[in-house]
């Protein structure tokens, strides 16, 4: 293929994409759970000459069937990963210059639309001037530079040229309502997972302030070295909210640094009214939030703000003469802020996305998903056998059956069933089903199609 081969062959790859969206309600929105049945259609060897773009895109078109719709609108599994229309196109072309950001001369634009996309996603969310950010492929990467930072602040930096051999026992905090990702981060950091204490939550699903200084206090009685404290503001399994304010007081008063899990629910605070879940965010040292799963800014594309993004350069930053700027010494360089060295040009779909719908038409698909999935809440509160387990949480809710095994063939029947997706978690010692509203472009009545689709399946 070449670049005019290219230019038709994308024409018709957009004609493909407008037909696909346009025709993706009538499709099943999860794949079939065959295991090997999309791998054995493909060729064992890699072909020894070049193939025709036709047969490729005919195949390409044969991979469908294995695919789970996530641009479904009524995908209300796990959270969305929203692509809009206008974050396509950015993508389109951030794809087509292919530029590799990781320095700011490898392309200067890169950087400085970056840095403008971080101020305008601050004021958008209401965080005070101080706070600055850069973007990550995903919030398990960002959660991963805080705690490193964490470590190392508590260490002195020691960590990095000497290794942890032989240094003293790192203990972090957080709740058992916080992502997997802080229990992946503890383990890749090398504290362990043994060293994240899981701090008790109240009747609200909030890590208890009380608990966290109790926690601390017995770690430094234990000759431990307590490093830093992560909060859940919309956690994954049921949307429970930490008491922000509260806990970071208690980091505060111990002198640890703060780290705040938004990924799904921070996208919300774009709506003034929503911010009083995270009351006392601002106090925070770093905060994480995915544009990717309810701004529209299609995957991948996690935000990490930052108070002062001194004590992650300094543990993430190194800067070999190959990768120096002459006469540039003091320009940001997002590498030195994030694990890999290689940066994709993210922050275009970024700025494309707000340009295209404003904060106002962002805020109002925001507002409908609430409201509709307190709706659907209802609707279903409503059916004999069902019992709501978890109330809203923004968009997130869960209900259940009498019993598991009752639940959990329910649930079944409807990812087979095919006309909408939605996935399961334990919560209080319960199998129970999430259903979480955030399609891009979902209707009020692709919501309220959750009830008739249980209605029908229960009958």
């Amino acid at each position: 293929m070449n670049h005019d081969e290219l230019r038709d062959w994308s024409k018709r790859a957009a004609d493909w994409a407008h037909d696909y969206h346009a025709a993706l309600r009538d499709r099943p929105v999860r794949a079939p759970l065959i295991p090997g049945k999309i791998a054995s259609t493909l060729p064992a060897t890699p072909p020894e000459l070049p193939e025709a773009m036709e047969a490729i895109f005919a195949d390409f078109e044969g991979i469908l069937p294995g695919m789970t719709h996530w641009q479904h609108p009524r995908f209300f599994a796990y959270f969305p990963a929203n692509a809009s229309p206008a974050s396509m196109l950015a993508e389109q072309l951030a794809n087509a210059i292919a530029a590799q950001g990781m320095i700011w001369q490898t392309s200067p634009a890169v950087t400085e639309v970056e840095q403008v996309m971080m101020v305008w996603l601050r004021q958008a969310l209401g965080l005070p001037e101080g706070f600055t950010g850069t973007i990550h492929d995903s919030a398990t990467t960002a959660t991963l530079s805080a705690v490193l930072t964490m470590r190392e602040q508590a260490l002195d930096w020691h960590g990095l040229t000497k290794g942890l051999s032989g240094a003293p026992r790192l203990r972090l905090y957080a709740s058992a309502q916080t992502h997997s990702s802080v229990d992946k981060a503890a383990r890749l950091a090398g504290i362990g997972q043994d060293n994240l204490v899981k701090i008790p939550t109240d009747s609200t699903l909030s890590m208890r302030p009380g608990a966290l200084a109790g926690a601390i206090a017995a770690d430094l009685a234990a000759g431990h070295l307590p490093a830093g404290v992560i909060l859940c503001a919309g956690g994954t399994s049921v949307g429970a909210f930490d008491r922000v304010a509260d806990c970071i007081a208690v980091a505060r008063a111990h002198g640890l640094p703060t780290h705040v899990d938004a990924a799904w629910a921070g996208s919300a605070m774009i709506c003034p009214e929503f911010r009083a879940l995270w009351a006392g965010v601002e106090g925070a040292d770093s905060i994480v939030f995915n544009p990717h799963k309810w701004l529209g800014a299609q995957f991948d594309c996690a935000v990490q703000f930052l108070r002062d993004p001194g004590p992650q350069v300094k543990t993430l930053g190194l800067r070999p003469s190959y990768l120096e700027t002459a006469g540039r010494e003091e320009i940001v360089n997002f590498n030195e802020w994030t694990v890999p060295l290689g940066r994709r040009f993210r922050a275009l779909k970024l700025w494309f996305t707000l340009r295209a719908y404003g904060l106002e038409g962002l805020r109002t698909r925001i507002r409908n998903h609430v409201t509709w999935a307190a709706e659907v809440c209802e609707a279903l509160r409503a059916l004999s056998g069902i019992e709501i387990v978890t109330e809203p949480s923004l968009s997130l809710f869960s209900f259940a059956c009498t019993d598991d095994a009752t639940t959990a063939a329910l649930l079944e029947r409807i990812n087979d069933d095919g006309r909408i997706y939605l996935t399961q978690t334990m919560h209080a010692g319960r199998y129970v089903i999430r259903v979480q509203v955030g399609q891009f472009d979902c209707t009020r009545e692709d919501v309220m199609m959750i009830a008739d689709v249980v209605a029908d399946l229960m009958r």
